[in-house]
């Protein structure tokens, strides 16, 4: 094991890192196989959704990391595995070719068509080896018009087809329903949905994992109703529960304690909650 300062502790505790959970693991073995599937002219594909902060992205990112660009020398190209993109804050398609164009380094200045821009973007893309488009925040279509929704649902339908390349979207609960209003699309998109955590063995394995990575010097033997109050105060999202957990180590380090407590994880007060007395204090469901 290699010997870290205070510092250096605790910037990797606060450090945007992975830390691999079950329940994630099981989306980015479902993304691998997509990726390791031989092109098809209809490629499947996945929908992953849930509510807000329930790791979405997190999962996207990781996913991103594990097939990065490459500079190939002998041909003088980049080959580029995956385009995580972000939906555009409504479904325009000039803005969505647009910031592609962007994120792959070949922007168009100027006015131009959205034909123009999408034979540019599919140009570049077609020379890339792209496997897999990933669209995070995908709910954001919602913003628009049923229309412009369905134009926009169109066109990713259109980049997978040309592309011969998986197509995967990440959104909240809502946007379900809107990507199911595509029938073709529904049909090619399997779905993964991803819950709030709840009272039972899943989520103290959950705990268990993140307390392990935080490395403490001393065993965090947290006791059942410890568990409901990490629950009951982060509202069983993935996101709340890790900046919880989080905290309550860098307290533990910088009070030399190096381990999670009970009395710790009572005393705790969110960021995030008013009345966070409250909803701590409420009757918990039993196992």
């Amino acid at each position: 094991m290699i010997l870290m300062d205070l510092d250096e502790r605790l910037d990797l505790i606060r450090s945007d890192r992975w830390i691999a959970f079950d329940r994630a693991t099981i989306v980015l073995n479902r993304l691998i196989s997509l990726m390791e599937m031989p092109r098809q002219s209809r490629m499947p594909g996945l929908m992953v959704y849930g509510s807000s902060g329930i790791g979405k992205t997190m999962i996207a990112k990781r996913m991103e990391s594990l097939y990065p660009s490459n500079y190939r020398s002998d041909l003088g190209v980049t080959r580029t595995p995956i385009l995580l993109l972000q939906a555009p804050p409504a479904p325009d398609e000039r803005r969505f070719y647009q910031h592609i164009l962007a994120s792959i380094g070949a922007p168009m200045w100027g006015r131009h068509t959205i034909s123009e821009l999408e034979v540019r973007a599919l140009s570049h893309l077609r020379g890339m080896d792209l496997k897999m488009i990933m669209i995070d925040e995908v709910h954001n279509l919602l913003a628009g018009s049923y229309r412009e929704q369905r134009r926009f649902l169109n066109m990713l339908r259109f980049l997978s087809n040309d592309l011969c390349a998986s197509l995967v979207v990440f959104g909240v609960n809502e946007a379900a329903e809107a990507v199911r209003g595509d029938e073709q699309l529904a049909r090619r998109l399997d779905e993964h949905f991803l819950p709030l955590w709840d009272d039972d063995v899943e989520f103290s394995r959950l705990v268990q994992t993140l307390i392990a990575a935080m490395q403490l010097e001393r065993g965090s033997g947290l006791s059942v109703q410890s568990l409901r109050t990490i629950l009951g105060i982060t509202g069983g999202v993935t996101s709340r529960v890790f900046t919880m957990i989080k905290a309550l180590a860098i307290d533990a380090i910088e009070t030399g304690e190096e381990r999670i407590t009970d009395e710790a994880v009572q005393s705790w007060q969110p960021i995030w909650a008013k009345h966070s007395w409250t909803v701590r204090n409420q009757p918990q469901p039993a196992f």
